[in-house]
């Protein structure tokens, strides 16, 4: 009987750490449309400012590393 409850002590002990990563997950309930909408806009923003940069990268030309060579 003392090795049955040492062995489910010692698995309490062990997976307590597990449990206890596993509630909640750091969020709090509240307002989500008004929070998604901000972060729609956001994103919205920030892939209008990356076309924007890409844009204003100039063109290269191909280069050719053989052309004194010839």
């Amino acid at each position: 009987m003392r090795t049955v409850a040492a062995a489910f002590f010692a698995l309490l002990i062990v997976s307590a750490p597990a449990y206890a990563q596993g509630r909640g997950h750091g969020t709090k309930q509240g307002d989500n449309s008004q929070q998604t909408e901000d972060k729609k806009k956001k994103e919205a923003e920030a892939e209008k400012a990356y076309k924007d940069a890409l844009r204003s990268i100039p063109e290269q030309k191909p280069t050719d590393p053989w052309a004194k060579m010839r």
